[in-house]
């Protein structure tokens, strides 16, 4: 399950629109939205090209966003 909290602070911290994201991981910008509600969840393909755009290196960092347990 996926951090929704820390996920949209990198978000906002990076500048980065949500289109542009949406754009580069190939699904559209309300797929998007749904996957940082957590209302759907990402694949491995697009939780790397995240951590890419967001500059996310650590795998500690990574793990705390996107595999995060309630």
């Amino acid at each position: 399950m996926t951090n929704t909290n820390l996920l949209r602070k990198k978000i906002e911290e990076s500048g980065l629109k949500l289109q542009f994201i949406a754009d580069k991981l190939g699904i559209s910008r309300p797929t998007l939205t749904a996957k940082i509600n957590g209302t759907s969840e990402f694949n491995q393909t697009e939780i790397q090209t995240l951590c890419d755009l967001l500059n996310i290196k650590s795998l500690k960092e990574k793990n705390s966003i996107f595999f995060f347990n309630v």
